[in-house]
């Protein structure tokens, strides 16, 4: 058996395994840290590519994720965090049997 394949009760099964595409890559450096050397080198170790291919790449994600950065400011120009909630309706679950 090899470390693709394994048995199971219904017969053999086998992994697929696909490397992360470029962009999938470069996503994964760029939330992990922001200089963008190191982002180069994380998504080319991800890759299994030379730095030199993904350099190129990584500083064109990097200056397009600049100009969607934004910001929220409030009254004298002070940042304000947002929060989101998701809030859980309750259901009701039971035996409504009415007469």
């Amino acid at each position: 058996m090899s470390g693709e394949d394994w048995n199971t009760k219904y017969g053999v099964r086998r992994v697929r395994r696909d490397p992360p595409t470029l962009e999938e890559a470069i996503f994964a450096a760029m939330g992990i840290t922001d200089d963008v050397e190191s982002q180069a080198e994380i998504a080319a170790s991800l890759m299994g590519l030379p730095i030199e291919q993904v350099q190129g790449e990584v500083r064109k994600a990097s200056r397009a994720a600049a100009r969607t950065t934004r910001v929220i400011t409030g009254e004298q120009g002070s940042q304000r965090s947002v929060v989101v909630e998701r809030r859980v309706s309750r259901r009701i679950v039971g035996n409504d049997k009415r007469i």
